[in-house]
């Protein structure tokens, strides 16, 4: 049962239960359990959260209810605004090359995993962006913005040095990410050419405001034994650009916790974004632009659909 946050106006608010079609407010039928807790934090009531043993109650409670009684407590879809699940992460932690096809469709030689690491990068918060809500294509560079579907980790625990092996128990929830990346990014086309241009014109082609949609909702990590096994799809206009599974990484889920906390202490909240596959619209000649809608979907989590304007 997946968790999302929402906003109906600005005064109504809260943690909802993801059906889809619909959002369950928790709030809603708390009153239904003895001693309700709640909290506006999502993360509290996932794994590692102060309210993890409360929320499966609610969801007990929630099943034990008829259809007719859940659709009372519902509020459809479109009544909603549907928000990022994090709001503040302290962190938005990015892999660039963690599938294979994806490295060889730009021309790059994938290496075997024992012979390389990951490569991670970091997005500003500028970048998060809602589901629903527009990837907005920058005047400084309008021509080359892409789409790259991504697993999206929710770190629940504070975690350094995990072992591999112990790594998914630092996870609370995973949702959808679309990285989004202007692949041609030039500041200053007049410049004068410096060794580590192309560097940094990559790295801040990762930078442009709303450039990281996420959502539309968390699934629960225990609801998510093996996050190496779940079907991606990526539509542009209902049209499929990806078609892969999180099965392909190079990396797993468990290796990257792991290796990024060998260095870097990783918060409750902190988002690792784990890297895309193949089928990015820049080997194809495909660039997004006004009033293309783009569509990231993610088995069990759900659909992160958002309009470029």
């Amino acid at each position: 049962m997946r968790l999302c946050r929402y906003r109906i106006d600005e005064e109504r608010s809260g943690i909802g239960i993801y059906l889809e079609q619909s959002v369950v407010p928790v709030d809603a039928f708390t009153a239904l359990l003895r001693n309700p807790r709640l909290s506006a934090n999502v993360l509290d009531y996932l794994p590692g959260g102060v309210l993890h043993d409360s929320w499966h109650k609610l969801r007990r409670r929630l099943d034990e209810l008829s259809p007719e009684a859940v659709e009372f407590l519902s509020v459809p879809a479109d009544q909603v605004q549907l928000l990022a699940p994090i709001p503040d992460p302290s962190k938005i932690l990015l892999l660039a090359g963690n599938y294979s096809k994806h490295i060889e469709e730009g021309g790059g030689k994938a290496e075997e995993r024992a012979k390389t690491f990951p490569y991670v990068f970091m997005k500003p918060i500028t970048t998060l962006n809602n589901p629903g809500a527009p990837i907005r294509i920058p005047a400084v560079s309008p021509d080359n913005i892409d789409w790259e579907l991504e697993l999206g980790v929710i770190i629940g625990r504070r975690c350094h040095g995990v072992s591999e092996a112990d790594a998914l128990d630092y996870v609370a929830g995973y949702t959808v990410v679309n990285d989004i990346s202007d692949r041609v990014f030039k500041p200053n086309p007049e410049r004068n050419q410096r060794p580590k241009d192309v560097f940094f014109d990559w790295l801040h082609g990762k930078w442009h405001d709303t450039f990281c949609p996420m959502g539309p909702c968390v699934l629960p990590a225990d609801d998510c034994p093996d996050p190496q096994s779940l079907k991606m799809t990526l539509k542009v206009n209902g049209q499929v650009e990806q078609d892969a599974s999180t099965a392909d990484m190079v990396f797993p889920v468990a290796a990257i916790v792991s290796f990024v906390s060998s260095f870097v202490t990783l918060e409750p909240g902190d988002i690792i974004s784990t890297g895309t596959p193949d089928g990015v619209g820049h080997p194809k000649g495909k660039h997004l632009k006004p009033g293309d809608v783009v569509e990231a979907e993610i088995e069990g989590i759900g659909v992160l659909r958002n309009p470029v304007e």
